[in-house]
Order: structure tokens, then sequence, then C-alpha cells
């Protein structure tokens, strides 16, 4: 046979009770101290009635924050988030990165790519006598600069080939 040891028990009568002590024999409350009279029910107690029907304080995780006012104002920036453009051969509305205004775009137009080689396939056929020119003339053949009307700041180029 083994002695006893601290989570063993031990052999003979037990003493240990069948059931805890209820809140009242663990507190005291009703054996020592006078019971302080009945707070009258109403909104200014801070009272709430508890499973038993006693009265109870309430948690403090229970109550609301209340807000600090703040002595400096709140600044609210407005962000405009600019889609990305695409630009082709007619004008587009778009708002200027430089001046900030909503605009639509000046157009202007540049000898490309295709205007030479349209210029050289011309010439190939035999059109000596200045037809050959005709595509530096027609605006469906060059690229196309576009420009804010405000500021004259360059926005973006539509390259034909």
């Amino acid at each position: 046979m083994s002695v006893p040891g601290p989570y063993q028990a031990a052999t003979g009568p037990s003493s240990v009770p069948s059931a805890p002590p209820s809140y009242e024999e663990t507190v005291a409350i009703h054996s020592y101290y006078p019971t302080p009279p009945a707070p009258v029910p109403g909104p200014a107690t801070g009272l709430v009635a508890g499973p038993d029907g006693k009265g109870m304080t309430p948690p403090s995780y229970y109550a609301q924050p209340v807000p600090v006012p703040s002595n400096n104002p709140i600044a609210v920036q407005t962000v405009y988030v600019q889609q990305p453009i695409s630009f082709a051969g007619c004008p587009v509305q778009m708002c200027c990165p430089s001046c900030n205004k909503m605009i639509v775009s000046q157009l202007s137009y540049n000898a490309s790519a295709l205007t030479w080689l349209s210029y050289g396939s011309l010439c190939l056929l035999g059109c000596m006598a200045g037809c050959c020119f005709i595509p530096f003339c027609v605006d469906a053949l060059q690229d196309v600069d576009h420009y804010c009307p405000n500021c004259r700041v360059p926005l973006g180029t539509y390259k034909r080939l």
C-alpha cells in the first residue's frame, strides 16, 4: 500500500461537504452586517435587477463611452481618384492634372509613321504631281496630341500606328 500523496484520496471517513456553500454563507452578508434599506426603484439608482430579483450594480463594460469634446476642428479633404484615360482621335473630357479643372481637351495633329507610309505608297503608285502629299492633310492618318485649353499642358498622345 502506498502513502497517500497530495493528489490521492485518503482512506477513512471524509469531511468533504456534499454541496458548495451558498453565496450568503461564503460572504456572510446576513450574519455580521446589517442589511441596508432597499433602494427606491428608478433610473437614478444605477441598480439593475439580477436573476434572483435582487438589485446589483451593472458591470462597467456595459456603460457607453462618453465622447470627449475636441477643441480641434476636423478637416475634411475630398480626394478624387481619376481613372486612367485612353486618348483617341476625338476630344476627351477629363480633369486636368495641372490646373485641376474639368476640361475638354484641345487637339493638335502631327505627321506620324502612318502619314509617311501613305506618302511613300502614293509615290510608288505614281502620284508625283502633288497628290502624294494628301496624307499630310488628312487628320485620320496623323497622330493626335491632347492639350489642356486652360493651361496649355500636354495631356497625352494618341498614336495611329
